[in-house]
């Protein structure tokens, strides 16, 4: 393996956030300053800005297997899933007051059902397995009468695991009760089909797939049923009254342009980014003893590996580890307090949650970069434990 210098850095936190794909950044240029119009003008540059708003709807709605009609821009995936679970929510407060989601969602979504039970709503959390799935006939054993929404991710984000979201689509059309999906961080990696899965809403976000910040979208269904959560933003009645707001045209330009290239490169991407991994994973563990891998072996991202290293401090490794940028819990959530909720929900000891970093390689990583990696990890590991013997 070839040597890495100090300084040289590489970015192994592709589920925290990606680079915005070169790509993409040409086609999101014009947007700013030459075509800058509000798209609900009705004069020609506002038209040309509409025009490249339903481009983007049409080019991801193709990437999910959905109606451009069937998407609604929000600020990003939290937005989404806010609109999606607190509008379902109140808009079918009638019907019921109860929903089911795991426990190990994203805290976008654990930390709004939180807040709708402390207004009075009821909320069942599943209990997943040791590798982080929740089964299909927990999810039918929780429905009940007054059930509305079922909640539940495609992939974790600190572990990678995909959850059987095909059969739990089944299940709540046959039970009358709709489905929601936060795919932030599926889109882009697996194929993700909303009819295929039964999805009758979907959260994505652009900054997960090589777009912008600030830009995402919430797959609302059209038919089948025909779905209209409660509006969380008002003020103009934009997007049909589902989210209100001058749209943010060059991130939307920007999504559209991400999922252009994902739809044309993701069967040979998911094969070089299993690769990357599996090739990250056999590395350490040829070099390091006492590794324990979290999550599902086969049933998950092609791209996340989530270990944890025995007699180790996740963050006094990061910090030995220079200029490799990697996570020891979830980015989004890791100004809260305490060890990481996905770990401790599939029953991993504390003293490996301590030790845990989660690697999530990328598009613009390269074989070498991980053989590198591998020679500078197995290095600080053994010289935290040699320290840690002292």
């Amino acid at each position: 393996m070839g040597r890495m210098g100090r300084n040289e850095t590489s970015y192994l936190d592709n589920n925290a956030t990606t680079p915005v794909d070169p790509r993409v950044a040409d086609q999101m240029r014009p947007y700013f300053a030459d075509h800058f119009a509000n798209p609900s003008s009705d004069h020609p540059a506002g038209r040309r800005a509409k025009a490249a708003v339903d481009r983007a709807a049409e080019l991801l709605g193709e990437l999910i297997g959905a109606a451009s009609g069937d998407i609604v821009w929000t600020s990003g995936a939290t937005e989404s899933n806010n609109l999606a679970i607190k509008g379902v929510c109140e808009a079918y407060r009638d019907r019921g007051d109860h929903i089911i989601t795991s426990r190990t969602e994203h805290r976008a979504v654990l930390d709004i059902c939180e807040y709708l039970e402390a207004i009075g709503l009821r909320v069942t959390y599943l209990e997943p397995d040791a590798t982080g799935r929740v089964a299909p006939a927990q999810v039918a054993e929780a429905i009940e009468d007054r059930t509305v929404l079922v909640t539940v991710m495609l992939a974790n984000n600190e572990i990678g695991t995909l959850q059987p979201l095909a059969e739990i689509g089944r299940i709540c059309k046959q039970r009358g009760v709709l489905l929601h999906t936060d795919a932030a961080q599926a889109v882009g990696k697996v194929r993700v089909n909303v009819e295929q899965l039964g999805a009758d809403l979907a959260s994505i976000s652009a900054h997960k797939m090589y777009g912008p910040k600030g830009a995402g979208a919430l797959y609302v269904r059209r038919r089948g049923p025909r779905v209209r959560p409660a509006a969380q933003i008002h003020g103009g009645g934009h997007q049909r009254g589902l989210r209100s707001g001058t749209l943010n045209v060059p991130g939307i330009v920007g999504l559209g342009a991400a999922a252009e290239i994902i739809a044309s490169e993701l069967a040979d991407e998911q094969r070089r980014l299993t690769a990357l991994r599996d090739r990250l994973y056999a590395g350490i563990t040829a070099h390091v003893d006492d590794v324990r891998r979290n999550g599902h072996a086969t049933k998950t991202l092609p791209n996340t590996l989530s270990l944890s290293f025995a007699r180790i401090d996740a963050e006094a490794l990061i910090g030995r580890l220079g200029g490799v940028a990697v996570s020891s819990a979830s980015a989004c959530s890791s100004t809260s307090e305490g060890p990481s909720h996905v770990l401790r929900a599939i029953g991993t000891p504390p003293e490996w949650i301590n030790g845990t970093l989660r690697f999530s390689v990328g598009r613009f990583n390269t074989p070498d970069e991980i053989d590198r990696v591998v020679e500078r990890l197995a290095g600080a590991v053994a010289d935290l434990r040699e320290l840690s013997a002292l």
